[in-house]
């Protein structure tokens, strides 16, 4: 029941990232058998005093209504714990062989780790790129972050063609702070020209983790008939054969995919493949082992 509930095409029937968001999180959370904090929350280590400007979400009201001071939970980690999600938002994240396209998977799975972020109080930001930065949100804890960064993925409208050099550049420049970098992309570069793009993040200290996004179609395409495809990016055409797609078609595609799993992981950066049919669970488990191996 929870599999279906996660659905993609289910939660594409919600109005609101928000609520594909805490669906998810809390759908998630309700189906494992163990503590509600999975491992991924942070240890508390210590109160301290309230200052002016502190974020009041943090204070500890319980202490407050006994001793009529302000103290806030302090958690160990919290000083270095950031979370940056890079959106692709190019053309061909428009894709779809069903209900829920490449880019709303994409934002259904950033909505979904933002939440995340927001539960744990960790900071968060957003960069939506293409072969531009389209829009950056700082990482920041402070209030209304959290719909800061859903409005922000809600109008990431795919469009134009990927350069991943652009927004890569564009991180190491403005984001000082170390922290958990997600790029979520359908990766449509040679997997040499995105991990060389990418592994500078590496070198700052910063955890990457690329979340590949591919319709299942795009991975076994079934043609009953020869068809014209047309590119998303650069609108070429080129007429394909069953025979093609079945068999050429699919070794490229595998040997691509086996490409950056293998370069990812040979550049200290982790990989996983998400194709859009997927229950969202399976994200978030990917997302929370790799921080918990991290630990």
């Amino acid at each position: 029941m929870l599999q279906r509930f996660l659905n993609p095409s289910v939660l594409a029937g919600i109005s609101g990232l928000d609520l594909v968001a805490k669906t998810v999180v809390d759908g998630f959370v309700a189906g494992l058998h163990r503590s509600p904090d999975f491992g991924f929350s942070q240890e508390f280590a210590e109160y301290r005093a309230y200052t002016q400007g502190d974020d009041l979400r943090h204070v500890d009201w319980n202490v407050f209504a006994r001793t009529e001071r302000c103290y806030l939970k302090r958690y160990r980690g919290e000083t270095n714990s950031q979370l940056t999600v890079l959106l692709d938002a190019s053309a061909s994240m428009g894709f779809s062989s069903h209900a829920v396209s490449k880019i709303d998977y994409a934002r259904f799975t950033a909505a979904s780790l933002f939440y995340l972020a927001n539960q744990q109080r960790d900071a968060a930001g957003l960069i939506v790129f293409d072969d531009a930065v389209r829009n950056y949100i700082k990482p920041s804890t402070r209030q209304g972050q959290f719909h800061r960064l859903l409005y922000g993925i809600e109008h990431a409208e795919p469009a134009a063609r990927t350069d991943f050099a652009k927004p890569f550049i564009h991180f190491q420049e403005f984001l000082k702070r170390r922290g958990i970098v997600v790029v979520v992309s359908d990766f449509y570069e040679t997997p040499e020209k995105v991990v060389r793009a990418v592994e500078p993040l590496r070198y700052h200290g910063n955890e990457v983790i690329l979340f590949h996004v591919l319709d299942p179609k795009e991975i076994k395409p079934a043609l009953a008939e020869p068809v014209i495809l047309v590119d998303l990016e650069t609108q070429e055409s080129m007429e394909v054969s069953p025979e093609y797609a079945h068999n050429e078609y699919r070794q490229k595609m595998d040997a691509h995919i086996e490409g950056m799993r293998t370069g990812a992981r040979a550049a200290g950066m982790d990989y996983h493949l998400l194709v859009t049919d997927r229950p969202l669970d399976a994200v978030l488990r990917e997302y929370l082992s790799i921080r918990q191996g991290r630990r």
